[in-house]
């Protein structure tokens, strides 16, 4: 019976761990087929190192009060925007909001990270700088298709 317990927590705990992850392409491998932002456009990247603490929590992210994606771990997407002012929110128990403006041929990067909760963690957005960015970029799968918001 102990046996049968032991068996049934690992394959648990493998399924968990084995849902928790994005899958798909790595950036290396989609980088170079990423297209050049268009002329009165920016970019905006969203990512989230491969961490299992709190791999569960994979709220949308919003932007402008448009879903854009999810917040996976080891995962990143990216969407073209027109020039402006933007507000990046995740919800759990609690919005979290990151506000910018974005200039057209501008890339922003926005890294989604856990933090601890009352009930469940929190995904805080922040902007990080393009060299720390590109670093933590390198090992994460590509999770998305590229959408606007302002289309939606």
């Amino acid at each position: 019976m102990i046996k049968l317990s032991r068996v049934l927590i690992a394959a648990s705990a493998a399924a968990l761990l084995a849902t928790g992850c994005a899958s798909g392409p790595e950036f290396k491998d989609v980088a170079s087929s990423i297209p050049t932002i268009k002329e009165s456009q920016g970019r905006i990247y969203f990512y989230r190192s491969n961490s299992m603490f709190g791999a569960a929590v994979q709220p949308d992210i919003n932007l402008n009060r448009q879903v854009v994606g999810k917040s996976k771990p080891g995962g990143f997407f990216y969407v073209d925007e027109p020039a402006g002012d933007y507000v990046v929110s995740t919800t759990t128990e609690t919005e979290k909001t990151l506000t910018f403006h974005l200039d057209a041929g501008e890339t922003k990067y926005v890294k989604t990270s856990i933090g601890l909760g009352l009930l469940v963690g929190r995904i805080i957005p922040s902007l990080e700088s393009t060299e720390e960015a590109n670093e933590h970029l390198q090992g994460l799968h590509y999770i998305g298709t590229p959408t606007t918001a302002a289309a939606k």
